[in-house]
């Protein structure tokens, strides 16, 4: 096709009829609909218009006593959880729902029976779930103790003699509890056989209370698969006893090391945390050398951690585990420890001999960006298990090098901001933490090692393949709900992509920046609904942004700007623009000149509310030779071919 010379019907019919006309058409349609609100974003007593907590915010508290033992002849975890329950809400609590996520591991769990036949990344063992027994539940420290409760799959209905009294009335509940570790924990837990011997990967391992919040009461949603978790916060002491053989690495700080680790052991556990260089605490060598690590050569240890102010745990055991280490250094001043364990089929530095160097790479990053990372260890497990990520402690596939690694080992350390900090809702909304945990990664990957592994959330276009598909969901599924083929676009790389275009686009990186720590600064620890987010940005950034979080984050729609003409006029030249897609966004402009200079012009977003046409004029006395449209190409647009004057693509 011959190259083609674009002139604006706009500008046609401005040349022939003047400039009164050519205005007057650009104010007839009328877009407003597009920059309405389309959520109820109200503030009211519990949560502000402001995005921030209302006067009369609350939240339930959870306290945790733990002790449990690994019978490894049966493959079988055993013993009691008590909870301290504080109830801060406003109205009396009859009973509470607890989460039993073992249960899962059922034939007749719901996640089983809703599971294709053909599976999917979430099968699980279907012979285990839990074994419960010496149930006690009482309020107060002089209350009736009852033993009622009801298990129906994966929710446990527990009921006090009383109410629990509102604005800090407390509870406890006491139980023993078992069940047999599932081989094929859904990708979240598990155990792995490897040469040397069993690496037990434990979460979702004990009895929790569900969210008594503002917005449901009850979050008593199953454990399906794709939905993740929804926790209080409060305090853990837990005690882990396992053959005298094993290392145990857990969430939290490990209280008695003196304990369960030799003087050798406690000597490179301590020159690891002054070291900035990764430390082998356990050696390739020395993973059978139990004379030299362990304090003791027969029965069984108990392990002993603390952690504060978090909304779970998990821990792994194995007699198995090369483990290394290296300090954290802390804007603070602060210094902690970041660690590794992993058998020798993953050993060497291609492998996960850098996965302490990854590990103390991405804390130091998040924590220098955006907010402070609050606990004492940041351990990084390998296992069987793709990726999945608890407070301080991940699990990483243990065949996972290079790039690769670092990518799941950045990732998983990057949800200890989204959601183990802020506290989002991830059976509703994944978005609100893979979405943004997605986002951070893209920072910190390009800042590791000045760049040595790329990033492409920045390459927006590269996924216009599934934002032109019909079969492409909305980031406001449900993750549950959500098809599987479709869950790492809609819940990670969309979302992510959306904060980007907001930050390096819309906003701009202070702006942004200013609003996005403020609202990990006031949603930590709290229980953030996607509401809070959005008032919260808008305010801090001092712009409304319904239009955006309407169209990309609520919406299935697409971003296609163009340029429908270049004319001189006057002396100055006239840009035609159309907006094609299915909402607004602002222009941004790269003007070519004669002279070789180039301009960049913005316009904001509040072009569209008139329609869908534009007109812009650039004054200038030097000729144009070109304009572009998102010169940097950080707008995932779907139409390249109308995004730049001349045409050049078309011969």
């Amino acid at each position: 096709m011959r190259k083609i010379k674009l002139l604006g019907w706009v500008l046609s019919a401005f040349l022939m009829t003047g400039s009164l006309s050519l205005f007057a058409q650009q104010g007839r349609e009328n877009n407003q609909q597009d920059f309405s609100e389309f959520m109820d974003r109200k503030g009211n007593y519990y949560r502000s218009a402001s995005g921030k907590p209302g006067e009369g915010y609350w939240q339930n508290a959870a306290d945790y006593q733990i002790e449990v033992a690994l019978d490894e002849a049966n493959f079988t975890l055993s013993g009691k959880v008590t909870l301290t329950y504080t109830n801060n809400s406003p109205e009396p609590l009859d009973f509470i729902w607890m989460q039993m996520e073992q249960n899962r591991f059922t034939e007749t769990s719901r996640g089983t029976l809703t599971t294709p036949v053909q599976g999917n990344r979430y099968n699980g063992d279907v012979d285990g779930g839990y074994q419960i027994s010496n149930l006690s539940a009482k309020v107060g420290s002089k209350g009736t103790t009852s033993s009622k409760y009801l298990i129906d799959d994966t929710r446990m209905q527990v009921w006090f003699a009383e109410p629990i009294p509102a604005k800090g009335g407390k509870a406890t509940v006491s139980m023993d509890f078992s069940f047999k570790v599932p081989q094929k924990g859904m990708d979240r837990m598990g155990r792995l056989k490897v040469a040397d011997g069993w690496i037990y990967a434990f979460a979702q391992w004990y009895p929790k209370v569900a969210v008594f919040d503002d917005i449901e009461g009850w979050n008593v949603e199953p454990y399906l698969g794709a939905g993740e978790f929804y926790l209080e916060y409060g305090n853990f002491d837990y005690k882990v006893t396992v053959p005298y053989n094993h290392i145990v690495v857990g969430s939290g700080k490990l209280m008695n090391p003196n304990e369960v680790l030799s003087k050798e052991l406690q000597n490179r556990y301590a020159k690891a945390s002054q070291s900035d260089e990764t430390v082998f605490l356990i050696t390739p060598e020395e993973i059978k050398n139990t004379q030299l690590t362990r304090p003791k050569q027969d029965g069984t240890v108990t392990w002993h951690f603390q952690i504060k102010n978090s909304r779970d745990i998990a821990f792994a055991t194995s007699d198995s585990f090369i483990w290394d280490a290296a300090k954290i250094n802390l804007l603070s001043g602060k210094t902690i420890l970041a660690q590794s364990v992993y058998p020798k089929e993953s050993q060497g530095q291609e492998a996960w001999g850098r996965s302490t160097e990854y590990s103390k790479a991405s804390i130091e990053h998040y924590s220098k960006q955006w907010y402070e990372f609050p606990w004492e260890t940041a351990t990084n497990v390998a296992a069987e298990i793709g990726g999945m990520e608890y407070p301080g402690l991940n699990f990483c596939h243990y065949t996972s090098k290079g790039r690769g690694l670092w990518g799941v080992t950045d990732h998983e350390f990057g949800h200890n901001w989204f959601p183990m900090i802020v506290g989002s809702n991830e059976r509703r909304y994944a978005w609100m933490d893979e979405g943004f945990n997605t986002f951070i990664n893209h920072y910190s990957t390009l800042d590791f090692n000045e760049g040595e592994y790329p990033s492409t959330l920045n390459e927006t276009r590269r996924f216009n393949n599934y934002f032109t598909s019909d079969s492409r969901e909305g980031i406001d599924n449900y993750p549950d709900v959500t098809n599987l083929q479709n869950l790492g676009m809609v819940a990670y790389r969309k979302p992510g992509i959306g904060l980007v275009v907001l930050r390096e686009y819309i906003l701009g990186p202070e702006r942004f920046d200013n609003a996005f720590r403020s609202y990990i600064k006031t949603w930590a620890y709290k229980h953030p609904q996607p509401a809070d987010f959005f008032n919260h940005m808008e305010n801090v950034a001092g712009e409304n942004l319904s239009w955006f979080w309407k169209g990309w984050f609520y919406g299935n729609g697409n971003i296609d700007l163009g340029i429908a003409g270049v004319q001189p006029y006057g002396g100055n030249y006239l840009v035609s623009l159309e907006n094609k897609g299915d909402f607004p966004m602002p222009v941004l402009l790269e003007v070519s000149y004669d002279d070789g200079s180039k301009e960049r012009i913005t316009l904001p977003v509040e072009i569209w509310q008139r329609g869908d046409n534009w007109i812009h004029q650039i004054k200038t006395t030097k000729k144009v030779t070109a304009v572009v449209i998102d010169p940097d190409k950080v707008m995932p647009d779907i139409n390249l071919a109308n995004d730049s004057w001349p045409v050049e693509i078309y011969k």
